[in-house]
């Protein structure tokens, strides 16, 4: 098998490249592997290309219904299986030594309050060998470092349903004005929004647009606490979540005008193959969405 893509000398095997190898062809297909991993297909798809790019070779016969390993494939097969063994033989030793265990969890900005603290402070003395490494965000820039590899976990929010995702929940939003010093009524229309790309702010601004209203974005900030501070002050009417709204707020119902926004969700992902301290994280994190996810 000839084989390019060197380093130092030697062909590069990333074991998450093989792990998506192994998982197409057990699965028959892309679509099957994706849901495995909990990866998106394009993903896979990617990994798969990287594969066969650094060992310059075709991998995978995709002319069939159900994917098959080429010639090349089959001989790399059982090297991936061993490899991958030999890894989770590794990480598995390695994570029974205190401190050794590295669990890394992304946290809508949002989401990262005063619901969750006491729960990953719970976790965090229940296993004191694990390292827990948690960042807060927006949204769609965290999915994309999950996509990357950089995430064992990851609780979001996102327009709709997804295939790939453990579990979802329906999120509530409401229109919010300050109780003291109301902005609906001002024209243009004051707005309190987080940072461009953040899915509230593109939920808002897009309803806004088709509904014909002038508006200014007044403040911007990508803290939630931030945010709500700014709206209950008076420097401009927002869209949040209803479980954020505090006695310096007012809630803007129907006769506002405002226009229904509904579909956000609240989505949690996990990597396949956590160790006992991540499925124990996972398990908590969608007992607290489903005991109250708005």
């Amino acid at each position: 098998m000839h084989i390019s893509g060197f380093k130092n000398g030697r062909p590069v095997l990333d074991h998450a490249l093989l792990r998506s190898f192994v998982t197409v062809v057990d699965s028959g297909g892309f679509t099957r592997a994706a849901q495995r991993l909990h990866l998106t297909q394009s993903t896979v798809s990617q990994q798969l290309r990287r594969l066969e790019e650094s060992l310059g070779c075709q991998l995978l016969d995709r002319r069939q219904r159900h994917i098959a390993p080429t010639v090349e494939g089959e001989r790399l097969l059982g090297y991936a299986r061993r490899i991958l063994a030999l890894h989770e033989e590794a990480t598995e030793a390695l994570s029974q030594q205190p401190g050794a265990g590295v669990l890394r969890l992304g946290l809508a900005e949002d989401f990262a309050s005063e619901r969750v603290m006491p729960l990953l402070a719970a976790f965090a003395l229940e296993y004191p060998g694990v390292r827990l490494e948690v960042s807060s965000g927006l949204s769609s820039q965290l999915q994309r470092l999950y996509q990357d590899g950089e995430f064992d976990l990851l609780l979001i929010k996102q327009r709709g349903a997804s295939d790939d995702c453990l579990a979802s929940w329906p999120e509530p939003l409401a229109w919010v004005d300050s109780r003291h010093q109301p902005a609906l009524g001002r024209t243009p229309l004051p707005l309190v929004a987080f940072p461009a790309g953040g899915l509230y702010r593109n939920e808002m601004l897009h309803h806004l647009e088709v509904g014909g209203w002038q508006w200014r974005i007044g403040y911007s900030s990508a803290s939630l606490a931030s945010v709500c501070a700014a709206v209950a002050a008076g420097l401009g009417i927002s869209l949040l979540p209803l479980r954020v709204v505090n006695q310096g707020h007012r809630l803007l119902g129907p006769e506002s005008g405002l226009p229904d926004i509904q579909g956000v969700r609240l989505a949690l992902y996990a990597r396949s193959g956590l160790d006992a301290a991540g499925q124990r994280l996972l398990q908590r994190l969608q007992a607290l969405c489903e005991c109250d996810p708005g």
